[in-house]
Protein backbone atom coordinates (compact mmCIF):
# COMPACT_ATOMS: atom_id res chain seq x y z
CA UNK A 1 0.00 0.00 0.00
CA UNK A 2 1.43 3.17 -1.56
CA UNK A 3 2.21 6.06 1.66
CA UNK A 4 0.07 9.09 1.38
CA UNK A 5 1.78 12.29 0.03
CA UNK A 6 2.26 14.32 2.81
CA UNK A 7 2.45 17.52 0.41
CA UNK A 8 -0.62 16.81 -0.99
CA UNK A 9 -2.50 19.20 1.10
CA UNK A 10 0.18 21.75 0.51
CA UNK A 11 -0.38 21.25 -3.17
CA UNK A 12 -4.31 21.91 -2.71
CA UNK A 13 -3.64 24.57 -1.07
CA UNK A 14 -1.57 26.80 -3.72
CA UNK A 15 -3.75 25.68 -6.06
CA UNK A 16 -6.84 26.89 -4.51
CA UNK A 17 -5.22 30.23 -3.54
CA UNK A 18 -3.94 30.66 -7.08
CA UNK A 19 -7.40 29.96 -8.34
CA UNK A 20 -8.54 32.82 -6.01
CA UNK A 21 -6.27 35.12 -6.93
CA UNK A 22 -6.75 34.82 -10.77
CA UNK A 23 -10.74 35.57 -9.82
CA UNK A 24 -10.16 38.74 -7.85
CA UNK A 25 -8.05 39.83 -11.27
CA UNK A 26 -10.24 38.97 -13.25
CA UNK A 27 -13.15 40.90 -11.09
CA UNK A 28 -10.77 43.70 -11.07
CA UNK A 29 -10.64 43.37 -14.87
CA UNK A 30 -14.16 43.75 -15.51
CA UNK A 31 -15.11 46.60 -12.80
CA UNK A 32 -12.24 48.36 -14.87
CA UNK A 33 -13.89 47.91 -17.74
CA UNK A 34 -17.33 48.38 -16.74
CA UNK A 35 -16.06 52.18 -15.05
CA UNK A 36 -14.65 53.22 -18.40
CA UNK A 37 -17.68 52.13 -20.34
CA UNK A 38 -19.67 53.77 -18.03
CA UNK A 39 -17.93 56.84 -18.28
CA UNK A 40 -18.17 56.82 -22.26
CA UNK A 41 -21.22 56.30 -22.58
CA UNK A 42 -22.08 59.15 -20.01
CA UNK A 43 -19.83 61.58 -22.23
CA UNK A 44 -21.31 60.53 -25.56
CA UNK A 45 -25.20 60.23 -23.86
CA UNK A 46 -24.58 64.55 -22.99
CA UNK A 47 -22.71 65.30 -26.07
CA UNK A 48 -26.09 63.16 -27.99
CA UNK A 49 -28.46 64.97 -26.41
CA UNK A 50 -26.25 68.47 -27.33
CA UNK A 51 -26.53 67.40 -30.79
CA UNK A 52 -30.33 67.22 -31.05
CA UNK A 53 -30.80 70.10 -29.30
CA UNK A 54 -28.57 72.05 -32.05
CA UNK A 55 -31.03 70.07 -34.62
CA UNK A 56 -33.56 72.45 -33.56
CA UNK A 57 -36.02 69.64 -34.30
CA UNK A 58 -37.04 68.58 -30.90
CA UNK A 59 -35.66 65.76 -28.63
CA UNK A 60 -36.54 63.82 -26.05
CA UNK A 61 -39.30 64.66 -23.68
CA UNK A 62 -36.85 65.42 -20.77
CA UNK A 63 -34.78 67.62 -23.18
CA UNK A 64 -37.93 69.31 -23.89
CA UNK A 65 -38.73 69.86 -20.73
CA UNK A 66 -34.73 70.89 -19.98
CA UNK A 67 -34.69 73.24 -22.68
CA UNK A 68 -38.11 74.93 -21.57
CA UNK A 69 -36.76 75.71 -18.49
CA UNK A 70 -33.70 76.81 -19.57
CA UNK A 71 -35.37 79.81 -21.66
CA UNK A 72 -37.28 80.48 -18.54
CA UNK A 73 -35.22 80.44 -15.89
CA UNK A 74 -31.81 81.82 -17.28
CA UNK A 75 -29.62 79.04 -16.70
CA UNK A 76 -28.09 76.35 -19.14
CA UNK A 77 -29.44 73.48 -20.26
CA UNK A 78 -26.81 71.45 -19.28
CA UNK A 79 -27.21 72.78 -15.37
CA UNK A 80 -31.17 72.09 -15.74
CA UNK A 81 -29.92 68.09 -16.75
CA UNK A 82 -27.91 68.01 -13.43
CA UNK A 83 -30.41 70.12 -11.49
CA UNK A 84 -33.35 67.77 -12.59
CA UNK A 85 -31.53 64.62 -12.10
CA UNK A 86 -30.69 65.41 -8.68
CA UNK A 87 -34.05 66.38 -8.27
CA UNK A 88 -35.44 63.21 -9.11
CA UNK A 89 -32.95 61.39 -7.66
CA UNK A 90 -34.47 63.14 -4.24
CA UNK A 91 -37.61 61.02 -5.53
CA UNK A 92 -35.95 57.89 -5.16
CA UNK A 93 -36.21 58.33 -0.87
CA UNK A 94 -39.63 57.46 -0.30
CA UNK A 95 -39.62 54.68 -2.94
CA UNK A 96 -36.71 53.48 -1.18
CA UNK A 97 -34.20 53.03 -4.84
CA UNK A 98 -30.48 52.47 -3.79
CA UNK A 99 -28.53 54.40 -6.63
CA UNK A 100 -25.49 52.70 -7.84
CA UNK A 101 -22.03 54.38 -9.30
CA UNK A 102 -23.87 54.88 -12.65
CA UNK A 103 -26.59 56.87 -10.79
CA UNK A 104 -24.28 59.19 -9.50
CA UNK A 105 -22.15 59.90 -12.58
CA UNK A 106 -25.65 60.32 -14.42
CA UNK A 107 -26.35 63.36 -12.74
CA UNK A 108 -22.75 64.87 -12.99
CA UNK A 109 -21.37 63.57 -16.18
CA UNK A 110 -24.40 64.03 -18.44
CA UNK A 111 -25.32 68.42 -18.01
CA UNK A 112 -21.06 69.04 -18.26
CA UNK A 113 -21.00 66.92 -21.42
CA UNK A 114 -24.00 68.38 -22.91
CA UNK A 115 -22.91 71.63 -22.48
CA UNK A 116 -19.65 71.09 -23.59
CA UNK A 117 -20.36 70.27 -26.85
CA UNK A 118 -23.01 73.08 -27.02
CA UNK A 119 -20.09 75.17 -26.85
CA UNK A 120 -18.18 73.63 -29.26
CA UNK A 121 -21.25 73.48 -32.10
CA UNK A 122 -23.29 76.14 -33.88
CA UNK A 123 -26.09 75.46 -34.62
CA UNK A 124 -27.00 74.84 -38.68
CA UNK A 125 -29.69 76.95 -39.89
CA UNK A 126 -30.02 74.88 -43.17
CA UNK A 127 -32.41 71.37 -42.50
CA UNK A 128 -29.52 69.68 -45.28
CA UNK A 129 -27.27 70.58 -42.33
CA UNK A 130 -29.76 69.97 -39.35
CA UNK A 131 -31.02 66.49 -40.29
CA UNK A 132 -27.97 64.68 -40.31
CA UNK A 133 -27.06 66.33 -36.99
CA UNK A 134 -30.35 64.91 -35.94
CA UNK A 135 -29.90 61.70 -36.95
CA UNK A 136 -26.22 61.14 -36.00
CA UNK A 137 -27.38 62.59 -32.08
CA UNK A 138 -30.25 59.79 -31.87
CA UNK A 139 -27.58 57.33 -33.49
CA UNK A 140 -24.85 58.69 -30.53
CA UNK A 141 -27.69 58.02 -28.59
CA UNK A 142 -28.38 54.60 -29.23
CA UNK A 143 -24.76 53.79 -28.34
CA UNK A 144 -24.14 55.62 -25.27
CA UNK A 145 -27.44 53.63 -24.07
CA UNK A 146 -25.77 50.52 -24.88
CA UNK A 147 -22.34 51.72 -23.31
CA UNK A 148 -23.64 53.00 -19.75
CA UNK A 149 -26.41 50.84 -19.60
CA UNK A 150 -24.43 47.80 -20.64
CA UNK A 151 -22.12 48.55 -17.68
CA UNK A 152 -24.86 47.24 -15.24
CA UNK A 153 -23.67 50.20 -12.70
CA UNK A 154 -27.09 51.71 -11.87
CA UNK A 155 -30.29 53.11 -13.57
CA UNK A 156 -30.21 56.50 -14.03
CA UNK A 157 -32.62 58.69 -11.51
CA UNK A 158 -35.03 59.05 -14.10
CA UNK A 159 -35.35 55.05 -14.77
CA UNK A 160 -35.20 54.44 -11.17
CA UNK A 161 -38.31 56.48 -10.22
CA UNK A 162 -39.98 54.55 -13.01
CA UNK A 163 -39.35 51.42 -11.79
CA UNK A 164 -39.55 52.35 -8.14
CA UNK A 165 -43.19 53.43 -9.19
CA UNK A 166 -43.98 49.99 -10.15
CA UNK A 167 -42.88 48.61 -7.31
CA UNK A 168 -44.61 50.76 -4.98
CA UNK A 169 -48.00 51.23 -6.91
CA UNK A 170 -47.88 47.47 -9.32
CA UNK A 171 -49.16 49.47 -11.76
CA UNK A 172 -47.58 48.23 -15.17
CA UNK A 173 -44.07 49.67 -16.44
CA UNK A 174 -45.59 51.00 -19.47
CA UNK A 175 -48.41 52.74 -18.13
CA UNK A 176 -45.77 54.38 -15.69
CA UNK A 177 -43.23 55.35 -18.17
CA UNK A 178 -45.81 56.32 -20.69
CA UNK A 179 -47.76 58.60 -17.98
CA UNK A 180 -44.08 60.12 -16.84
CA UNK A 181 -43.15 60.92 -20.33
CA UNK A 182 -46.09 62.67 -21.28
CA UNK A 183 -46.55 65.05 -18.05
CA UNK A 184 -42.71 65.86 -18.94
CA UNK A 185 -43.29 66.53 -22.47
CA UNK A 186 -46.36 68.18 -21.80
CA UNK A 187 -44.88 70.43 -19.07
CA UNK A 188 -41.65 70.91 -21.73
CA UNK A 189 -44.01 72.51 -24.68
CA UNK A 190 -45.99 74.74 -22.14
CA UNK A 191 -42.66 75.94 -21.28
CA UNK A 192 -40.87 76.81 -24.83
CA UNK A 193 -39.23 73.55 -25.13
CA UNK A 194 -39.24 72.50 -28.74
CA UNK A 195 -41.39 69.38 -29.98
CA UNK A 196 -40.89 68.53 -33.25
CA UNK A 197 -39.93 65.60 -35.50
CA UNK A 198 -37.11 65.13 -33.81
CA UNK A 199 -39.19 64.01 -30.91
CA UNK A 200 -41.00 61.45 -32.98
CA UNK A 201 -37.85 59.88 -34.65
CA UNK A 202 -36.10 59.81 -31.33
CA UNK A 203 -39.34 57.86 -30.10
CA UNK A 204 -39.77 55.14 -33.12
CA UNK A 205 -35.58 54.93 -33.64
CA UNK A 206 -34.32 54.95 -30.04
CA UNK A 207 -35.62 51.54 -28.90
CA UNK A 208 -34.33 48.98 -32.09
CA UNK A 209 -30.87 51.04 -31.46
CA UNK A 210 -30.63 50.77 -27.73
CA UNK A 211 -31.61 47.02 -28.10
CA UNK A 212 -28.72 46.84 -30.79
CA UNK A 213 -25.89 48.08 -28.74
CA UNK A 214 -26.88 46.56 -25.81
CA UNK A 215 -26.37 43.22 -27.10
CA UNK A 216 -22.45 44.62 -28.38
CA UNK A 217 -22.19 46.76 -24.98
CA UNK A 218 -23.68 44.73 -21.76
CA UNK A 219 -20.89 43.08 -19.65
CA UNK A 220 -22.47 39.76 -18.16
CA UNK A 221 -22.98 39.01 -14.84
CA UNK A 222 -21.88 35.73 -13.10
CA UNK A 223 -24.29 33.00 -14.28
CA UNK A 224 -25.95 34.96 -16.74
CA UNK A 225 -24.54 33.87 -21.04
CA UNK A 226 -23.17 36.72 -22.93
CA UNK A 227 -25.28 38.53 -24.76
CA UNK A 228 -28.21 38.94 -22.99
CA UNK A 229 -29.67 42.71 -22.54
CA UNK A 230 -30.89 44.17 -19.61
CA UNK A 231 -34.90 44.81 -20.49
CA UNK A 232 -37.18 47.68 -19.58
CA UNK A 233 -37.73 48.03 -15.72
CA UNK A 234 -36.57 44.63 -15.02
CA UNK A 235 -36.35 44.62 -10.81
CA UNK A 236 -33.34 44.22 -8.86
CA UNK A 237 -32.20 40.47 -8.53
CA UNK A 238 -34.24 39.63 -11.50
CA UNK A 239 -32.45 37.89 -14.47
CA UNK A 240 -33.90 36.50 -17.94
CA UNK A 241 -34.55 32.88 -17.17
CA UNK A 242 -33.12 30.26 -20.08
CA UNK A 243 -35.26 30.30 -23.10
CA UNK A 244 -37.12 33.18 -22.12
CA UNK A 245 -38.16 35.44 -25.36
CA UNK A 246 -36.31 39.11 -25.62
CA UNK A 247 -38.91 41.51 -23.89
CA UNK A 248 -40.99 39.32 -21.43
CA UNK A 249 -41.85 41.29 -18.89
CA UNK A 250 -40.01 41.64 -15.94
CA UNK A 251 -43.35 40.45 -13.77
CA UNK A 252 -43.23 37.26 -16.00
CA UNK A 253 -39.31 36.44 -14.63
CA UNK A 254 -38.44 34.63 -11.64
CA UNK A 255 -36.34 36.95 -9.05
CA UNK A 256 -32.97 35.12 -8.59
CA UNK A 257 -32.60 34.91 -4.77
CA UNK A 258 -28.51 35.03 -5.45
CA UNK A 259 -28.48 38.29 -7.30
CA UNK A 260 -27.33 40.94 -5.43
CA UNK A 261 -30.22 43.21 -4.10
CA UNK A 262 -28.85 47.10 -6.21
CA UNK A 263 -30.86 49.00 -8.37
CA UNK A 264 -31.20 46.84 -11.62
CA UNK A 265 -29.55 47.84 -15.23
CA UNK A 266 -32.60 49.31 -17.10
CA UNK A 267 -33.00 49.95 -20.80
CA UNK A 268 -35.25 52.76 -20.93
CA UNK A 269 -37.97 52.72 -23.77
CA UNK A 270 -37.13 55.92 -24.70
CA UNK A 271 -33.58 56.37 -23.64
CA UNK A 272 -34.12 58.78 -20.83
CA UNK A 273 -30.97 58.88 -18.65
Amino acid sequence: MAAADPTAPTHRAARAARAVRALRAARADALGRRLVQLAAGLVLYGTSMALMLRASLGGNPWDVLHQGLARHLGLSVGTWVTLVGAAVLLLWIPLRQRPGVGTVGNVLVLGAAMDLTLSLVDPPHAWAARIPLLAAGIVLNGLATGLYIGARLGPGPRDGLMTGLHRRTGRSLRLIRTGIELTVLATGILLGGTFGVGTIAYALAIGPLAQFFLRWCTVPQAGTPAGTVPQAGTPAGTVPQAGTPAGTPAADRTPDPAAARTPAAVEPAAATP
